[in-house]
C-alpha cells in the first residue's frame, strides 16, 4: 500500500513538473531571446584569437596560425559566396519586421581591401604590418544611434599607426538590425 502511495505521489510530481515545462516552453518564441537587457551594447571578437599577438616576421611558421585563423573567419566572406545575399541600401537600415524570411545583406570579403587575404595571403605578418580583424558580436534588434564606427587605440606611449577599413571603421547601418539566425536565410 506504501508502494503504491509514492509511485502515484512521484507520478504526481513527475507530471506536475512536464506540466510546467510544457507550459513554459509554449511563451518562447526560438527566433528571439525572451530576455536581451543583458547586452545593451555589443561585444566585440578580435581576430586572431590571441590575447598578445607577437611574431617574427622573417619566420612564416611563427605567425601561420594567425593567418589560417583569418582565413577560416573569412572564408564565409568569399564575394563568390556573397552574391547570393542581397543588395542593401548603403546608410539605411534594413528593416525586414513584416517579412517571415529576412534576408541578408552582402559583406564582401574584397572590401577589406590589403586585409581581405587576397592581395596579401600572409595579411601582412611577412611585412611586418599585421591585419587585425575585428567582429561585432551580433544582437538581436539592434539599431545603431548615428553612424557606428570602431576607434582603436594602443596601450603604449609612442603613438600606432592603423588603417581601417572600411575607411575610418565606420559600419554600415544596412547590417542593421540584425533578426536572429534562424529568421535570416
Amino acid at each position: 500500500l506504501i508502494l503504491l502511495f509514492y509511485l502515484v505521489f512521484y507520478g504526481f510530481l513527475a507530471g506536475m513538473f512536464t506540466l510546467t515545462m510544457w507550459v513554459m516552453l509554449q511563451t518562447l518564441d526560438e527566433n528571439v531571446p525572451r530576455h536581451q537587457d543583458r547586452v545593451a551594447n555589443p561585444g566585440l571578437v578580435i581576430r586572431p584569437h590571441a590575447s598578445e599577438i607577437s611574431f617574427n616576421r622573417s619566420d612564416p611558421t611563427n605567425y601561420n596560425q594567425y593567418i589560417e585563423q583569418l582565413h577560416d573567419l573569412l572564408q564565409h566572406y568569399n564575394d563568390s559566396l556573397q552574391e547570393r545575399n542581397d543588395l542593401c541600401l548603403v546608410g539605411e537600415y534594413t528593416e525586414q519586421d513584416d517579412e517571415l524570411t529576412k534576408k541578408v545583406c552582402q559583406f564582401k570579403r574584397s572590401t577589406l581591401r590589403q586585409c581581405s587575404g587576397l592581395p596579401d595571403t600572409s595579411f601582412g605578418y611577412a611585412d611586418g604590418k599585421p591585419c587585425v580583424i575585428i567582429k561585432m558580436n551580433r544582437v538581436i534588434g539592434l539599431k545603431p544611434r548615428g553612424d557606428p564606427y570602431i576607434n582603436c587605440t594602443a596601450k603604449r606611449d609612442s603613438p600606432l599607426q592603423m588603417q581601417y577599413f572600411p575607411s575610418e571603421g565606420r559600419l554600415d547601418k544596412m547590417f542593421f538590425p540584425y533578426y536572429g539566425k534562424k529568421a535570416h536565410v
